[in-house]
């Protein structure tokens, strides 16, 4: 039998761990999650069976430590049950690396982080790792990193290509940039915390009738996220503003507003108001060369706007914006349970076409999570949408049928192993 390439990396880095003096962890993960979709991401339309299946994703994390190094490599299986039958000789597509990275650590402060990983930051609006998605997001990246006292400061690069070549720049990839630049600083009081952030993000521009015109087109985003983490009072504020040209090269003149309080009313019950402010384009497209919409790019967006990801989770961009005010509670309904839930309601932030209302719905959303043990987790939840005539045209479907999803996941999530070894 032929061994995949991913097993044999897999077994040349245990073998190294194994041979030297250091920090070693192995982590697995194994996550299935039930859906019932009558509805999700767009209106559900006539005609059609509702969609119901389980996904899963199979994980195994190995981390590596010694005094100047760290190491760490994720190994991921993703799969929907019954895609792959039972007497089968190869699985579908669904293995790969998720994360495989070393850091150099130069002294205590200073690091140098390299390879492909996870780009968590603040709360995760323009780079996140969108755990929420089995496959979740990872990034190939060089990353420079300095930490002094409260003062934090990353500096990130990447450059992407298909692969090795004599000749030619161009990217054919989809769903991914030619390269980005950012820096991102944060810095932490006794009672505030900020974080300011830069993005340069290059996207691959083709022109396939003239390939001499094809380049990479940057947009700049700037911003800060403000957070006060009170003891019963706190709240936190972002402010985006994107500049430069997206990959038609239409002018992009967009911002991103938002503000969020929440209150501890007793121990085990808080609640939260919020609101933001997402701009777009009148009509739902860009014009006369300029586009207005903001684009979060690489955050964890099922995370904002309702979790029934109508808005900015593969669709919406370049569109009329958004208007997002809300409200929710979370409640401890046990040693080990919560119960959350939010009402969202959604308007455009430019104008609908046509002589339509900017107003496009209401949603609800109520999710259990339960700590079965240290390292089994069980989550449901059940979210429902109530759409106006706005959301209609911007989905160009007008059948009035019910929106609705729910599921259930379990996540079991062992330490493997601990050790120091010496």
């Amino acid at each position: 039998m032929k061994m995949k390439p991913s097993y044999i990396l897999l077994g040349l880095f245990f073998l190294m761990v194994i041979r030297t003096f250091s920090q070693l962890n192995i982590q697995a993960e194994v996550r299935p999650r039930f859906e019932f979709r009558h509805g999700f991401g767009t209106l559900f339309p006539d005609n059609v069976d509702p969609s119901a299946f389980v996904s899963q994703r199979t994980r195994l994390n190995t981390g590596f430590e010694k005094d100047y190094l760290k190491l760490f490599l994720s190994v991921q299986d993703i799969r929907v049950w019954g895609d792959v039958p039972q007497l089968n000789r190869a699985d579908r597509n669904g293995f790969g690396v998720h994360q495989a990275w070393g850091e150099i650590l130069f002294n205590q402060g200073f690091s140098l982080k390299l390879g492909r990983q996870v780009l968590n930051y603040d709360d995760q609006r323009i780079f996140g790792g969108v755990a929420w998605a089995q496959q979740a997001r990872s990034h190939d990246v060089a990353l420079l990193k300095y930490i002094k006292n409260a003062s934090i400061l990353h500096l990130g690069a990447a450059f992407n290509q298909d692969g090795e070549a004599n000749t030619g720049n161009l990217l054919t990839t989809t769903n991914t940039y030619k390269s980005i630049q950012y820096a991102w600083f944060h810095q932490d009081w006794t009672k505030l915390s900020a974080s300011f952030l830069f993005l340069n993000n290059g996207l691959q521009f083709t022109d396939a009738i003239e390939p001499d015109n094809s380049e990479t087109r940057f947009s700049q985003t700037i911003g800060t996220h403000l957070k006060y983490p009170g003891s019963r009072f706190g709240g936190w504020a972002n402010l985006y503003y994107q500049f430069g040209k997206d990959v038609n090269d239409n002018d992009i003149k967009g911002y991103l507003l938002a503000l969020e309080a929440n209150y501890e009313a007793k121990p085990g019950c808080s609640f939260l108001i919020g609101g933001e402010l997402i701009s777009g384009n009148d009509g739902g497209a860009p014009s006369d060369g300029d586009n207005h919409a903001f684009n979060p790019f690489y955050g964890t967006n099922h995370k904002f706007n309702g979790l029934m990801d109508y808005f900015f989770v593969g669709n919406h961009a370049s569109n009329v914006g958004l208007v997002d005010v809300y409200a929710g509670s979370v409640i401890k309904v046990g040693p080990d349970a919560t119960l959350s839930g939010r009402l969202h309601t959604f308007s455009a932030a430019a104008e609908l076409p046509g002589d339509v209302s900017g107003h496009l719905g209401v949603e609800a959303d109520v999710v259990l999570n339960y700590n079965f043990k240290k390292d089994i987790n069980i989550q449901a939840g059940y979210s429902h949408l109530f759409p106006s005539e706005g959301m209609e045209v911007l989905k160009n479907n007008f059948d009035g049928n019910t929106n609705f999803w729910g599921w259930v996941m379990v996540t079991i999530k062992p330490t493997l192993f601990e050790n120091q070894l010496d």
